[in-house]
């Protein structure tokens, strides 16, 4: 990876914006992601990102961090945070920004554990394909103190398969719908594309049983989006 995500954030903070990144998918075309918007306050936030961090409790891990923005304000409400991503970029900026407790590190290679895991801005994309949901819901159990919970947020995006009749065409031969090739580019550098997922609500849902996790929608979005929440059986 050539953490191009992080070089944008370094430009951002040190005040050398004069471009967004652009993303786009295999089944999409190219949209620009604002730099802005990366470091946004409460306010600004979604309604589903501020209700997992009003739900929020105890000892708390921000998975793929980004900015820091939601680390910076759980800790500033007293929250003990720790905050993780694996963009360099990501963590030399939520550090300059104010976060204490940031990492370098994958989340398959964290090993401490914790009253609150929070996976936002579509959290399942973490997961990359659907072969892979179970292991991380093992790993993402093993975190977890008793009375603990993982506060994830995703979407249905079968709505991008329909068809000008309304009907939806999805090929029942193919891969899950969810599990995209995701591409990133930012100031004409692309980056190594990636596996992103989009799980619907019933599929989580039915991986959690499988794992011994209970799973509840907490609330819907404005556009087939959700927030759930993951607990101990």
């Amino acid at each position: 990876m050539k953490d191009i995500f992080g070089k944008a954030l370094r430009d951002y903070q040190n005040n050398n914006y004069s471009k967004d990144i652009v993303t786009w998918t295999n089944i999409s075309d190219e949209d620009e992601l604002p730099l802005p918007y990366l470091f946004r306050d409460y306010a600004e936030m979604p309604k589903l990102e501020q209700k997992a961090l009003n739900l929020s409790k105890g000892h708390i891990l921000d998975v793929g961090c980004g900015a820091g923005s939601h680390a910076l304000w759980l800790q500033n409400k007293g929250y003990k945070v720790k905050a993780i991503d694996t963009s360099q970029g990501a963590i030399e900026v939520a550090k300059q920004r104010g976060v204490l407790n940031i990492e370098l590190k994958p989340l398959l290679e964290e090993s401490e554990t914790f009253d609150t895991i929070l996976l936002l801005m579509n959290g399942t994309g973490i997961f990359q394909e659907l072969s892979q949901v179970t292991k991380y819901l093992i790993h993402l159990k093993s975190l977890l103190n008793p009375n603990g919970q993982i506060l994830i947020d995703s979407s249905d995006i079968s709505y991008m398969y329909e068809g000008e009749d309304g009907g939806t065409w999805i090929d029942l031969n193919s891969p899950y719908y969810g599990e995209l090739d995701y591409y990133l580019s930012y100031k004409g550098e692309e980056e190594v594309p990636m596996k992103w997922l989009y799980l619907d609500f019933e599929t989580l849902h039915t991986a959690c049983q499988t794992v011994g996790l209970q799973c509840e929608k907490i609330m819907d979005g404005a556009h087939f989006d959700y927030l759930a929440k993951i607990s101990h059986l």
